[in-house]
């Protein structure tokens, strides 16, 4: 293998502002700069650095990836504390997408003065690869997101009067009109190419290949389709979780209590650090919990927007944590998921289904009871209801998800007969992806330092 000019290449990354973004980005990181001589600068804005930084220290990087500050225009209603979707409330989510545009100049500057060999760039922002290839510098798009939504969303937008040729898979007209409506605002607001292949822009810039947050064997079939239809080299970079987790029941309360209650008994509630359910989610949730009272535990996290007043007493049910009891616990800050959902004793995983989530569930081997909200997590959920690893709760467009539909799916997971096979279903996925996991970053590296070095020698 031949040697870079310089000994090492230089990778610039760009996610966009999501907790769900960044860490992915940083996995990956850490995985190439521990296969490959790379050194990766990761961009991001102020509010982001305590994070990334603290993940550098705790994995030992310093001296292969470091933080670049990336700057974005002042704007009184967006103050520097909400340069980032985590604990964002829901309705400055389109503001920080606009106003996340104006890092360009910023950008900009940062491949100039570091002149890398290679950009990796995230979704909302195609124009990274533009400013890349104004100086000659190859870029790369990787996609967090999973093959089957792209294969899904490319379908849509390239056949919409052809059905998806997985059947298996099919959103309900407000699911759909979901995510239509995303992308509608994405092209008015971000994109700046032909409507009709606009969602395709940060493909089709992609030098060669475009790297997916997934792994062939939950995928196969759906990253397939996928390379068909974008005419891609697509690269699965595998699930991006680390395997380090070290249990402290000494320093969290809330495993201390897991570690008491019996195998696969606990069910674990978190819909992600970006989304804050109504009062109502959390009445039918508790509702759900309740109706299933003898059998099971749980731990449910349940967060509020920066800045709100609100209390937990104020959106939980009166008494309720009375008559919880021991039987559950309720966390509003930060929990250690991971450790959560690795542990023996939590026997299923109430989520939004973001993809990250689903990841998760799959890599750990949990099974699912899927409250999808919006966008794509719908067809997140139905894709892991079609692995064999989750009931989806039933709902209606206007009446939202039901205490009694919540009961009966959590009864799937926990005691009927579908349970086991779940179970069964899920650990099948976890050894699948852990199996994938060992191999799939040696071939990632290899292609990203080829593309360098094609690039280096010109």
């Amino acid at each position: 293998m031949e040697s870079p000019k310089n000994g090492y290449f230089k990778i610039l990354m760009f996610p966009w502002l999501a907790h769900g973004h960044i860490f992915p980005y940083l996995e990956l990181a850490k995985t190439l700069t521990k296969t490959k001589n790379f050194h990766i600068y990761i961009c991001s804005t102020a509010i982001n650095s305590t994070s990334i930084i603290d993940f550098i220290d705790k994995n030992s990087l310093n001296s292969s990836l470091q933080f670049i500050e990336l700057k974005m225009d002042p704007s009184s209603n967006l103050p520097p504390h909400y340069h980032t979707t985590k604990n964002l409330p829901s309705h400055l989510n389109t503001t920080l997408i606009k106003s996340f545009q104006t890092t360009y100049s910023s950008f900009d500057n940062l491949v100039h003065n570091l002149n890398p060999n290679l950009v990796i760039f995230d979704v909302f922002q195609p124009w990274a690869s533009k400013i890349a290839a104004q100086r000659k510098i190859p870029s790369v798009y990787f996609s967090i997101y999973g093959a089957m939504l792209m294969a899904f969303m490319h379908h849509r937008f390239t056949f919409p009067e052809i059905e998806f040729p997985f059947p298996d898979i099919s959103l309900q007209d407000f699911e759909m009109k979901s995510l239509d409506l995303l992308f509608e605002f994405l092209y008015e607001n971000v994109h700046d190419g032909d409507r009709d292949r606009f969602l395709w822009g940060t493909f089709e810039q992609s030098r060669d290949i475009v790297l997916l947050k997934t792994t062939r064997g939950i995928e196969g079939k759906y990253l397939d389709y996928l390379s068909t239809l974008c005419n891609k080299k697509l690269l699965p970079v595998g699930p991006l979780i680390s395997d380090e987790i070290k249990i402290d029941f000494q320093s969290s309360k809330v495993l201390q209590w897991l570690e008491n209650k019996s195998p696969n008994s606990t069910l674990f509630i978190s819909f992600g650090s970006e989304y804050f359910l109504s009062k109502i989610d959390v009445e039918e949730i508790a509702k759900g919990l309740e109706l299933c009272e003898g059998i099971i535990n749980f731990i449910w996290i349940i967060r509020f927007p920066a800045g709100s007043d609100v209390t937990l007493e104020e959106y939980l049910p009166l008494g309720f944590l009375d008559r919880a009891g021991d039987r559950g616990i309720i966390l509003t800050g930060w929990a250690p998921q991971a450790e959560i959902l690795a542990h023996r004793n939590t026997g299923g995983f109430m989520s939004h289904c973001g993809w990250s989530s689903i990841v998760e569930s799959m890599y750990y081997g949990v099974p699912v009871v899927a409250m999808p909200m919006k966008v794509d997590q719908p067809i997140n959920a139905k894709m892991l209801v079609e692995a064999g690893s989750a009931v989806e709760v039933r709902r209606n467009e206007n009446e939202g998800f039901k205490g009694e539909e919540i009961a009966k799916a959590i009864k799937k997971v926990f005691f009927e007969e579908t349970g086991d096979a779940m179970r069964r279903r899920a650990r099948k996925l976890r050894e699948t992806m852990k199996i994938e996991k060992e191999t799939i970053v040696d071939e990632v590296a290899l292609e990203l330092w080829e593309l360098c070095l094609n690039n280096d020698t010109k």
